[in-house]
């Protein structure tokens, strides 16, 4: 249609919706639909290709620090880095650019945050407590999220997929609970100097993948790109929420909101580009549903990444006196696996090798049973939401503290500095050795 004609009156024709992809309109996905969604999600073509245009788009700024950190003297820009993240930009004396740019972006704070609502969604969240430990944010959050088969190239390329997997998940467990703790996201809170560190993190790795002779630009897209990024953080707000309901726990209208704003605010300190941050519940499902069209895509990865969860689960989350007992493993890894089963369906759980036990779907169903009962008797007797909070709160922090000693987590993430080395002969054998840091020939 010309403009002469629109200018006439004469109505664009509306494009009509893309399908559902296939495992989004079966169990339990097309329920999760009809019943949190209660709208019509689907993306147009031009929606689409808008949204997949930002697959080869990185974080500039953060990127410059890193090269900036390349330039430097071995450890120098580290220090700079973190001299800024836990004093402020002005505590450095004459800061280089690149330092001085990222700053000044996640410093500027943004009109429309609202601290109240960072409060409201941090205190919401926290009432998942041990079930969002030990249930839904490792099982929804980050097994479930293996199904988007283009952002495990970058886990597998980045260490050792066995060893490393206690430690990698008990420092995403520290971080999430450092971002949704109340008051974690004010300025020198520890939510706040996560993310920048993560965001730092994000682009050494992107840095590395992009050397990496072996980095399928096409079949992969960018490496750590903003679609990759901001289906993460989808995966610990929406997604997180949507397992937690599932189990029983109730989230009024308002905290799912203040949930949203929370992690709108996330995205901005991870450096997401603003059209890509859901302002609302609505555009969170929207994101989903393209985040779901274009990256849920499994492969032999996922189901490699869902077993070194699993083998890992039992060391990191059972108690000390447990971890011996095999018994115990087997009852945890079945118990997590029959969540699985419910949030995923079993044709996802499936194809990620989730055991399958009548007898531990049945434990589930009864935990969502019982959670559902407190949660009645919650929304009705006063004082009862806060004392939820603290209890859940606590529950966060007291496993928190304890997977991060017995894993030695780190919350600088400084070990991925070895992944974009600084100083003379940097890049002498980088590219080899990160090639084979999973046992891959780069040359493949």
């Amino acid at each position: 249609m010309t403009l002469a004609e629109q200018r006439r009156g004469k109505a664009t024709p509306a494009e009509e919706r893309l399908p559902h992809p296939e495992w989004m309109a079966r169990p339990p996905f097309n329920i999760a639909l009809s019943v949190f969604a209660r709208a019509d999600v689907r993306a147009t073509p031009s929606q689409l290709a808008s949204f997949r245009r930002l697959a080869v788009v990185g974080d500039p700024l953060a990127d410059a620090v890193v090269e900036m950190m390349r330039d430097l003297p071995v450890g120098q820009g580290r220090r700079l880095f973190e001299q800024a993240v836990s004093d402020g930009i002005d505590a450095v004396a004459n800061p280089p650019q690149a330092l001085a740019d990222f700053f000044a972006h996640v410093d500027a704070v943004p009109y429309w945050l609202d601290r109240d609502q960072l409060d409201r969604g941090s205190r919401a969240i926290s009432r998942t407590g041990l079930l969002g430990m030990v249930l839904v944010m490792p099982m929804m959050g980050l097994y479930g999220g293996y199904l988007a088969s283009r952002a495990d190239k970058t886990l597998l390329r980045t260490g050792d997929l066995d060893g490393m997997a206690s430690k990698r998940l008990a420092e995403t467990a520290n971080w999430w609970v450092d971002v949704t703790t109340p008051g974690g996201l004010e300025r020198f809170g520890p939510g706040f100097t996560g993310v920048l560190r993560v965001r730092i993190m994000h682009a050494q790795v992107r840095a590395a993948m992009l050397r990496r002779p072996d980095w399928d630009h096409e079949a992969w897209d960018h490496p750590v790109n903003q679609i990759q990024v901001v289906g993460t953080l989808l995966l610990f707000s929406l997604v997180m929420l949507l397992g937690s309901r599932t189990l029983g726990l109730r989230f009024s209208a308002r905290d799912r909101a203040a949930s949203v704003h929370l992690w709108r605010y996330v995205g901005h300190l991870m450096g997401v580009c603003p059209e890509l941050l859901p302002a609302t519940e609505a555009d969170a499902w929207r994101l989903f549903w393209l985040e779901g069209l274009t990256e849920f895509r499994p492969d032999s990865d996922s189901r490699k990444l869902g077993q070194a969860l699993l083998a890992a689960s039992p060391t990191l989350l059972l108690p000390p006196r447990w971890k011996d007992s095999a018994r115990a493993g087997q009852a945890l890894v079945n118990y997590q696996a029959s969540f699985a089963r419910l949030v995923l369906g079993k044709h996802n759980a499936d194809f990620l090798g989730a055991p399958d036990t009548r007898l531990y779907r049945a434990a589930v169903i009864g935990t969502a049973a019982a959670v559902l009962g407190l949660e009645t008797a919650r929304r009705v007797i006063p004082g009862s939401t806060r004392l939820s909070e603290r209890i859940g709160q606590r529950q966060r922090t007291t496993l928190i503290r304890r997977l991060i000693r017995e894993q030695r987590g780190d919350r600088t993430y400084d070990r991925h500095d070895a992944l974009h080395p600084a100083g003379p002969g940097r890049d002498s054998t980088m590219g080899k050795d990160l090639g084979r840091a999973d046992g891959q020939d780069p040359s493949r």
